[in-house]
């Protein structure tokens, strides 16, 4: 079981970054571009709130969200607040998420996310850490994927290569930073058939996680693969 107590404790932590950082812009900084396309820095804010309260409901047996339209309305909705309220509602939306994961639960538990995914809810802490993280970088202001806590960047780096293992549209694929390997994709026909993918860890990540195209990746056995999206 993964130490829920420890990821919430890193959730914080990841939060109050986010918050200290965001705290320096100003009303306009919040209706840029973030990195994600089509998504202001606003829609990222409202979406971090938003799904701070979702993982709530998981956590207390509820769908996450009533439909996939009503949470794309609702940050829609959210996005074009001023500055003060979008980061009043990242705290106190962290602080209900926090409150939920404090209570006495059954973390062994099976709990159900969107379109029908499930997982352990011990998971369900880092799920959120890794929201903060990934939206953090997302924002455009300074902090990088260089900055992710390397705990962080290790552990989302073994959830992707897991996601994507098996997947039909994935060649098979070897991972490596050099001192640690994954790897992932469809099962290779040979001995030895697939791709090796070189790179830091951050590049690594950012390419599984939809971040950054691979320019700093040396590929080996074909070209870099092109990734479902998440």
């Amino acid at each position: 079981m993964n130490d829920h107590v420890r990821d919430l404790a890193s959730v914080r932590d990841a939060t109050e970054r986010l918050l200290s950082a965001a705290a320096q812009l100003h009303n306009a900084d919040v209706t840029e571009p973030s990195r994600l396309p089509g998504w202001s820095r606003g829609h990222v804010l409202a979406h971090l709130a938003r799904n701070a309260d979702a993982l709530v409901n998981v956590l207390e047996g509820r769908p996450m969200y009533v439909s996939a339209d009503a949470r794309d309305a609702d940050i829609e909705r959210d996005a074009p607040r001023p500055l003060e309220t979008q980061l009043a509602d990242v705290r106190d939306s962290a602080a209900r998420f926090l409150a939920a994961g404090a209570a006495p639960a059954d973390w062994s538990r099976t709990v159900e996310l969107r379109n029908g995914v499930t997982d352990a809810a011990s998971q369900v802490p880092f799920r959120r850490w890794a929201e903060v993280e990934l939206h953090h970088v997302d924002l455009g202001i300074g902090y990088e994927l260089e900055d992710l806590p390397e705990e962080f960047t290790r552990r989302e780096t073994d959830l992707l290569a897991d996601r994507f293992a098996d997947h039909p549209g994935v060649p098979p694929t070897r991972l490596t930073d050099g001192t640690r390997a994954w790897r992932t994709g469809r099962e290779g026909s040979a001995a030895g058939s697939g791709i090796t993918v070189t790179g830091p860890a951050p590049d690594l990540l950012g390419w599984l996680a939809g971040r950054r195209e691979g320019t700093g990746l040396t590929v080996e056995g074909g070209p870099l693969p092109v990734l479902p999206p998440l």
